[in-house]
Protein backbone atom coordinates (compact mmCIF):
# COMPACT_ATOMS: atom_id res chain seq x y z
CA UNK A 1 0.00 0.00 0.00
CA UNK A 2 1.49 3.41 -0.59
CA UNK A 3 1.67 5.72 2.18
CA UNK A 4 0.94 8.90 2.54
CA UNK A 5 2.91 11.30 5.07
CA UNK A 6 1.69 14.96 5.48
CA UNK A 7 3.75 17.56 6.92
CA UNK A 8 3.08 16.97 10.33
CA UNK A 9 4.89 12.98 9.90
CA UNK A 10 7.78 14.91 7.83
CA UNK A 11 8.51 17.15 10.98
CA UNK A 12 8.29 14.10 13.12
CA UNK A 13 10.75 12.08 11.42
CA UNK A 14 13.04 14.40 9.79
CA UNK A 15 15.78 15.25 12.02
CA UNK A 16 19.10 17.52 11.19
CA UNK A 17 21.10 14.85 13.11
CA UNK A 18 20.29 12.24 10.23
CA UNK A 19 19.49 15.00 7.26
CA UNK A 20 22.71 16.80 6.91
CA UNK A 21 25.46 13.93 6.17
CA UNK A 22 22.53 12.63 4.41
CA UNK A 23 22.76 15.55 2.37
CA UNK A 24 26.98 15.10 2.05
CA UNK A 25 26.59 11.30 0.89
CA UNK A 26 23.98 11.84 -1.75
CA UNK A 27 25.69 15.26 -3.15
CA UNK A 28 28.57 13.24 -3.42
CA UNK A 29 27.37 10.40 -5.18
CA UNK A 30 25.88 12.85 -7.40
CA UNK A 31 29.16 14.41 -8.27
CA UNK A 32 30.51 11.12 -9.11
CA UNK A 33 27.97 10.41 -11.54
CA UNK A 34 26.11 7.66 -9.61
CA UNK A 35 22.73 9.84 -9.61
CA UNK A 36 20.72 9.90 -12.84
CA UNK A 37 19.24 13.29 -12.56
CA UNK A 38 18.30 15.99 -15.25
CA UNK A 39 17.91 19.23 -14.90
CA UNK A 40 14.28 20.46 -13.28
CA UNK A 41 12.08 21.48 -16.07
CA UNK A 42 10.37 24.54 -14.72
CA UNK A 43 6.62 26.00 -16.60
CA UNK A 44 6.21 29.20 -15.94
CA UNK A 45 2.53 29.90 -15.90
CA UNK A 46 3.26 34.13 -15.01
CA UNK A 47 6.38 35.73 -15.01
CA UNK A 48 7.58 36.49 -11.88
CA UNK A 49 4.07 35.30 -10.01
CA UNK A 50 4.05 31.51 -10.47
CA UNK A 51 6.21 28.76 -11.68
CA UNK A 52 5.63 24.46 -11.25
CA UNK A 53 8.57 22.43 -11.98
CA UNK A 54 9.40 19.30 -12.09
CA UNK A 55 12.28 17.16 -10.29
CA UNK A 56 13.17 13.79 -10.97
CA UNK A 57 16.34 11.83 -9.57
CA UNK A 58 17.59 8.25 -9.03
CA UNK A 59 20.04 7.18 -6.86
CA UNK A 60 21.42 3.89 -5.66
CA UNK A 61 19.05 3.85 -2.76
CA UNK A 62 16.00 5.99 -3.65
CA UNK A 63 14.13 7.18 -6.62
CA UNK A 64 11.28 9.38 -6.92
CA UNK A 65 10.16 12.95 -8.18
CA UNK A 66 9.11 16.42 -6.28
CA UNK A 67 6.32 18.49 -8.06
CA UNK A 68 6.85 21.93 -6.70
CA UNK A 69 4.74 25.24 -7.41
CA UNK A 70 6.99 28.43 -6.37
CA UNK A 71 4.60 31.46 -6.16
CA UNK A 72 6.43 34.42 -4.77
CA UNK A 73 3.74 36.40 -5.52
CA UNK A 74 1.87 34.90 -1.97
CA UNK A 75 4.66 36.38 -0.16
CA UNK A 76 2.93 38.42 2.72
CA UNK A 77 0.00 36.37 2.54
CA UNK A 78 0.21 34.40 5.38
CA UNK A 79 0.52 31.37 2.62
CA UNK A 80 4.20 29.50 1.63
CA UNK A 81 5.51 30.70 -1.51
CA UNK A 82 6.69 27.20 -1.76
CA UNK A 83 4.00 24.32 -1.89
CA UNK A 84 5.38 20.57 -3.29
CA UNK A 85 4.80 16.59 -3.60
CA UNK A 86 7.30 14.23 -3.36
CA UNK A 87 6.81 10.65 -4.75
CA UNK A 88 9.01 7.79 -3.85
CA UNK A 89 9.54 4.53 -5.27
CA UNK A 90 12.00 1.23 -5.13
CA UNK A 91 14.81 0.91 -7.42
CA UNK A 92 14.60 -2.54 -7.47
CA UNK A 93 10.53 -3.37 -9.22
CA UNK A 94 9.74 0.29 -9.31
CA UNK A 95 6.90 0.19 -7.33
CA UNK A 96 5.44 2.63 -5.65
CA UNK A 97 6.30 3.23 -1.88
CA UNK A 98 5.16 6.77 -1.18
CA UNK A 99 3.72 9.94 -1.20
CA UNK A 100 4.59 12.99 0.59
CA UNK A 101 4.33 16.33 1.56
CA UNK A 102 7.50 18.10 0.12
CA UNK A 103 7.31 22.09 1.36
CA UNK A 104 9.26 21.16 4.93
CA UNK A 105 11.56 18.48 3.13
CA UNK A 106 12.41 20.89 0.58
CA UNK A 107 12.78 23.84 3.45
CA UNK A 108 14.77 21.21 5.49
CA UNK A 109 17.05 19.83 2.98
CA UNK A 110 18.30 23.26 1.83
CA UNK A 111 19.41 24.34 4.94
CA UNK A 112 20.54 20.67 5.98
CA UNK A 113 22.98 21.33 2.86
CA UNK A 114 24.14 24.32 3.99
CA UNK A 115 24.93 23.46 7.07
CA UNK A 116 26.92 20.05 5.33
CA UNK A 117 28.55 22.76 3.33
CA UNK A 118 29.35 25.13 6.33
CA UNK A 119 31.28 22.15 8.36
CA UNK A 120 33.75 21.56 5.70
CA UNK A 121 34.34 25.06 4.79
CA UNK A 122 33.87 28.10 7.21
CA UNK A 123 36.55 28.22 9.87
CA UNK A 124 36.37 25.92 12.62
CA UNK A 125 36.17 28.75 15.28
CA UNK A 126 33.23 30.72 13.39
CA UNK A 127 31.10 31.80 15.66
CA UNK A 128 29.14 35.23 14.18
CA UNK A 129 26.47 34.45 11.68
CA UNK A 130 24.92 37.17 9.64
CA UNK A 131 21.53 36.12 8.07
CA UNK A 132 20.08 38.06 4.93
CA UNK A 133 16.98 37.39 4.80
CA UNK A 134 14.11 36.83 7.89
CA UNK A 135 11.69 34.39 6.46
CA UNK A 136 11.19 30.83 6.57
CA UNK A 137 14.83 29.79 4.89
CA UNK A 138 16.58 32.13 8.00
CA UNK A 139 14.88 30.34 10.57
CA UNK A 140 15.56 26.73 9.12
CA UNK A 141 19.78 27.92 8.71
CA UNK A 142 19.76 29.45 12.03
CA UNK A 143 18.59 25.86 13.16
CA UNK A 144 20.96 23.60 10.62
CA UNK A 145 23.93 25.60 11.09
CA UNK A 146 23.82 25.96 14.32
CA UNK A 147 24.50 22.11 14.67
CA UNK A 148 27.48 22.29 12.88
CA UNK A 149 29.40 25.52 14.78
CA UNK A 150 28.36 26.94 18.37
CA UNK A 151 27.46 30.97 17.42
CA UNK A 152 27.85 33.12 19.98
CA UNK A 153 26.32 35.98 17.94
CA UNK A 154 23.62 35.88 15.36
CA UNK A 155 22.90 39.46 13.06
CA UNK A 156 19.72 39.39 10.63
CA UNK A 157 19.13 42.10 8.42
CA UNK A 158 15.66 41.77 6.00
CA UNK A 159 14.26 44.75 2.93
CA UNK A 160 11.13 44.78 5.96
CA UNK A 161 13.08 46.59 9.46
CA UNK A 162 9.83 44.96 11.07
CA UNK A 163 10.19 41.64 10.34
CA UNK A 164 14.09 41.45 10.87
CA UNK A 165 12.83 43.21 14.19
CA UNK A 166 10.56 40.38 14.93
CA UNK A 167 12.74 37.59 13.63
CA UNK A 168 15.66 38.39 16.33
CA UNK A 169 12.97 38.98 18.91
CA UNK A 170 11.99 35.02 17.98
CA UNK A 171 15.52 34.19 17.99
CA UNK A 172 17.66 35.93 20.21
CA UNK A 173 18.86 37.72 17.23
CA UNK A 174 20.27 40.75 16.68
CA UNK A 175 18.39 43.28 13.73
CA UNK A 176 21.29 45.01 11.66
CA UNK A 177 21.49 46.59 8.55
CA UNK A 178 22.96 44.79 5.46
CA UNK A 179 26.64 46.00 5.76
CA UNK A 180 26.62 46.25 9.54
CA UNK A 181 25.79 42.30 9.65
CA UNK A 182 27.98 41.29 7.42
CA UNK A 183 31.23 43.38 7.96
CA UNK A 184 33.45 40.28 10.27
CA UNK A 185 30.59 37.79 10.37
CA UNK A 186 32.59 34.74 9.80
CA UNK A 187 29.07 33.18 7.88
CA UNK A 188 26.77 34.44 5.86
CA UNK A 189 23.49 33.57 4.87
CA UNK A 190 21.52 34.83 1.82
CA UNK A 191 18.07 33.78 1.68
CA UNK A 192 15.77 36.59 -0.45
CA UNK A 193 14.00 36.76 -3.62
CA UNK A 194 16.04 39.64 -4.00
CA UNK A 195 16.18 40.89 -8.01
CA UNK A 196 19.14 42.59 -7.75
CA UNK A 197 22.54 42.18 -5.17
CA UNK A 198 22.01 42.74 -1.36
CA UNK A 199 25.21 41.39 -0.85
CA UNK A 200 28.74 43.12 -1.95
CA UNK A 201 32.10 41.21 -1.83
CA UNK A 202 33.41 44.70 -0.10
CA UNK A 203 31.92 43.38 3.05
CA UNK A 204 33.39 40.17 3.50
CA UNK A 205 35.86 39.50 6.13
CA UNK A 206 38.98 37.24 4.51
CA UNK A 207 38.17 33.62 5.01
CA UNK A 208 34.43 34.23 5.36
CA UNK A 209 31.78 31.86 4.02
CA UNK A 210 28.22 32.63 2.47
CA UNK A 211 25.77 29.85 2.01
CA UNK A 212 23.30 31.71 -1.29
CA UNK A 213 20.11 30.09 -1.40
CA UNK A 214 17.85 32.65 -2.88
CA UNK A 215 17.34 34.72 -6.00
CA UNK A 216 16.29 30.87 -7.90
CA UNK A 217 15.84 32.53 -10.89
CA UNK A 218 18.01 33.44 -13.91
CA UNK A 219 17.72 36.73 -14.04
CA UNK A 220 17.76 37.33 -10.17
CA UNK A 221 20.49 37.87 -8.03
CA UNK A 222 21.64 38.29 -4.30
CA UNK A 223 25.84 38.93 -4.69
CA UNK A 224 27.60 41.05 -6.64
CA UNK A 225 30.30 40.72 -8.62
CA UNK A 226 32.90 41.07 -6.25
CA UNK A 227 31.27 38.16 -4.02
CA UNK A 228 30.64 36.07 -6.47
CA UNK A 229 34.28 36.49 -7.32
CA UNK A 230 35.46 34.44 -4.26
CA UNK A 231 36.07 30.66 -4.40
CA UNK A 232 32.82 29.75 -6.25
CA UNK A 233 31.50 26.09 -5.14
CA UNK A 234 27.78 24.82 -6.68
CA UNK A 235 25.41 21.95 -6.03
CA UNK A 236 25.24 21.16 -9.88
CA UNK A 237 27.18 22.59 -12.35
CA UNK A 238 24.60 22.43 -14.91
CA UNK A 239 21.70 23.81 -12.76
CA UNK A 240 24.04 26.74 -11.90
CA UNK A 241 24.59 27.72 -15.20
CA UNK A 242 21.02 27.57 -16.66
CA UNK A 243 19.16 28.76 -13.00
CA UNK A 244 21.36 30.54 -10.74
CA UNK A 245 21.49 34.54 -12.30
CA UNK A 246 24.49 35.17 -9.55
CA UNK A 247 26.67 32.49 -11.63
CA UNK A 248 25.03 33.21 -15.04
CA UNK A 249 25.51 37.45 -14.80
CA UNK A 250 28.52 37.51 -13.39
CA UNK A 251 30.23 34.95 -15.28
CA UNK A 252 31.76 33.61 -12.28
CA UNK A 253 34.12 30.70 -12.60
CA UNK A 254 32.96 27.65 -10.52
CA UNK A 255 35.90 26.04 -8.33
CA UNK A 256 33.30 22.66 -7.83
CA UNK A 257 30.90 20.86 -7.07
CA UNK A 258 30.32 21.08 -3.50
CA UNK A 259 29.74 17.18 -3.93
CA UNK A 260 33.78 16.89 -4.87
CA UNK A 261 34.78 18.05 -1.84
CA UNK A 262 32.76 16.16 0.44
CA UNK A 263 33.46 13.11 -1.77
CA UNK A 264 37.14 14.45 -1.11
CA UNK A 265 38.04 14.86 -5.11
CA UNK A 266 39.17 18.09 -4.54
CA UNK A 267 39.97 20.32 -1.48
CA UNK A 268 39.19 24.05 -1.22
CA UNK A 269 42.48 26.24 0.62
CA UNK A 270 42.12 26.87 4.13
CA UNK A 271 42.27 30.38 3.73
CA UNK A 272 39.91 30.98 1.17
CA UNK A 273 37.02 33.43 1.24
CA UNK A 274 33.93 30.45 -0.17
CA UNK A 275 30.70 31.12 -1.55
CA UNK A 276 28.11 28.18 -1.95
CA UNK A 277 25.67 28.47 -4.18
CA UNK A 278 22.44 26.51 -4.03
CA UNK A 279 19.62 26.25 -6.15
CA UNK A 280 18.64 22.70 -4.64
CA UNK A 281 18.50 19.70 -6.39
CA UNK A 282 15.89 16.49 -6.62
CA UNK A 283 18.77 13.95 -5.36
CA UNK A 284 18.76 16.28 -2.18
CA UNK A 285 14.65 16.00 -2.19
CA UNK A 286 14.78 11.95 -2.74
CA UNK A 287 17.21 11.44 -0.57
CA UNK A 288 15.22 12.91 2.40
CA UNK A 289 12.02 11.28 1.67
CA UNK A 290 14.02 8.21 2.13
CA UNK A 291 14.87 9.13 5.48
CA UNK A 292 11.00 10.02 5.56
CA UNK A 293 10.31 6.99 4.51
CA UNK A 294 12.25 4.53 6.60
CA UNK A 295 11.48 6.36 9.91
CA UNK A 296 8.09 5.65 9.51
CA UNK A 297 8.64 1.97 8.39
CA UNK A 298 10.61 1.57 11.92
CA UNK A 299 7.63 3.23 13.68
CA UNK A 300 4.85 1.06 11.67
Amino acid sequence: MVRYLDELDVRRLLKWHDLIPAMEAALAAFSRGRVLQPVRDILTIEEGKRYVAVMPAIAEEAMGAKLVSFYPGNAGTGVPTHHALIALMRTDTGEPLAVMDGRLITEMRTAAVSAAVTKHLAAPAARVLALLGSGVQAGAHLEALSQVRDFSQVRVWSRTPDHARRFAEAHGATAMEAEAAVREADVVVTATAALAPILKGAWLKPGAHVNAVGAPRPTRRELDDDAMANTLLVDSREAARKESGDVILSKAAIFAEIGEIFAGDKAVPATSTTVFKSVGIAVEDIAAAQLVYAAAAREA
